[in-house]
């Protein structure tokens, strides 16, 4: 009888306790932290659709559902190819300290216990498929400064070049183990150069060579359905907890100070720019207040796990003048059509919040002080990695577009511009003419 006692609390045992999963080196597989990694790669895979909507709904209802697809398309381009090359060119041994290796191309090797380099209490796939979100979102911010009259083949053949040229080299550089940047003491928590900076330029860099969209600065190119776009960035503030949090690795006391911080900044953030909208053109704005909040969000990225809430207010309130200004003065004394505004909020937001990083870190929070705490040297190293990330995203994406361009044109017709990518390239439309008339065209 005692036996069978036994035998049972052997066998409520396996079922209630955790299963250890052995890595290599002895690093143990911890079940909370790979829960919270799981919600946290979760929540940032939701940000994609959030951004289609957000984008979505700023472009005039003729191109509503081929902006959309820029963003629900790289669900799959960038899936596939992270799992075939990606991963192993941004993480596998570094080479130069600019790329990694092809050692686990098609995830081999990739398996389900940690890894001590990169993941040493979650499993190493779990790893992968965080980052993998990254990669996922990151050239998906690109297509706001290209909307309303880029090809979609063009824009395809883009996105998988600069995946590949950008994108990978820049993760390793400043990720990977043995990368430049890393090595060097760059800090990015989780992705103000890799990320933001990187999509915002290349945004930039990509809006120039295609030229503006046809009546741009002539005709009324007002956002068609504000309400699709406010719901698309509560999505993406929401989706940023994980964005930001998860980049801990872990359920820990820097998850939950970046938390805080993004939250802070974000709010920050859209009070900023709604002030200044305020006080500059007499009248606030949800599409200010809702592109304030991501402007918070974009500068706080690096600098999450590294700063104070305090320093993530100043954070936020730099961020929302900032981006308001590159948004509603430079872009239009430059006269450049950056579409959705990918470089006035990701670009100016993620070159000011890296360089924050280096004045506001503290080492009572991740380890490293910065200019105010008698670290000046950080910023000097913040400043190089803006530098490396804006020249990489400027000179690759003026090759890409030049060799994409000799397969396929980048860019509509004429008539076809006129007519709206969503009937001329995709067959569909997103608002029938029974719904009525009172949209923009």
């Amino acid at each position: 009888m005692k036996k069978v006692w036994v035998l049972l609390l052997a066998i409520i045992c396996m079922l209630v306790l955790p299963v250890a999963v052995l890595g290599a080196d002895g690093t143990v597989v911890n079940s909370g932290d790979t829960s919270f990694i799981i919600l946290s790669a979760a929540l940032v895979f939701l940000m994609t659709p959030g951004l289609g909507l957000f984008y979505g709904g700023m472009v005039r209802k003729k191109n509503v559902l081929s902006t959309v697809m820029h963003s629900f398309i790289l669900l799959g381009v960038s899936s596939v190819l992270w799992v075939l090359v990606g991963f192993s060119l941004a993480f596998g041994t570094d080479h130069g300290g600019i790329i990694g290796s092809l050692e686990w191309i098609g995830l081999s090797g990739v398996g389900m216990e940690p890894n001590g380099d990169y993941s040493s209490t979650i499993p190493f796939l779990l790893f992968m498929a965080f980052q993998m979100m990254f990669t996922i979102i990151t050239p998906a911010i690109i297509s706001g400064s290209v909307a309303e009259r880029m090809r979609f083949p063009a824009f395809l053949g883009f996105m998988v070049l600069w995946l590949l040229i950008v994108y990978y080299p820049l993760a390793h550089s400043v990720w990977g183990v043995g990368g430049f940047l890393r090595e060097m003491g760059a800090l990015d928590f989780a992705g103000g150069t890799v990320v933001h900076i990187s999509s915002g330029v290349t945004g930039l860099t990509a809006a120039l060579i295609l030229g503006k969209r046809k009546g741009h600065g002539k005709e009324p190119m007002a956002p068609h359905q504000l309400p699709m776009t406010v719901l698309g960035a509560g999505l993406l503030w929401f989706g940023w907890f994980g964005f930001n949090a998860g980049s801990a690795l872990g359920a820990n006391g820097v998850a939950a100070m970046a938390l805080v911080t993004t939250n802070t900044s974000a709010a920050a953030g859209a009070l900023a720019w709604m002030a200044t909208e305020w006080i500059h053109r007499g009248k606030p704005t949800i599409l200010g207040a809702a592109s304030g909040a991501i402007a918070g969000l974009v500068a706080i990225t690096p600098g999450a796990g590294f700063v104070t809430p305090m320093s993530a207010i100043v954070i936020g309130l730099i961020a929302g003048a900032i981006c308001y200004f590159g948004v509603s003065v430079l872009k239009a004394k430059l006269g450049y059509d950056d579409s959705l505004d990918a470089f006035g909020c990701h670009g100016l937001g993620g070159i000011w919040g890296a360089l924050a990083t280096g004045i506001f870190a503290s080492a009572s929070v991740g380890g490293t002080d910065g200019l105010l705490y008698g670290n000046g040297a950080q910023v000097g190293i913040q400043a190089i990695s803006v530098v490396v990330t804006i020249v990489l995203a400027v000179l690759a994406t003026f090759v890409i577009m030049k060799l994409v361009s000799v397969f396929t044109p980048l860019r509509v017709t004429a008539e076809e511009e006129e007519i709206g990518l969503d009937l001329s390239l995709h067959g569909e439309e997103a608002y029938p003419d029974f719904i009525g008339s009172g949209y923009l065209l």
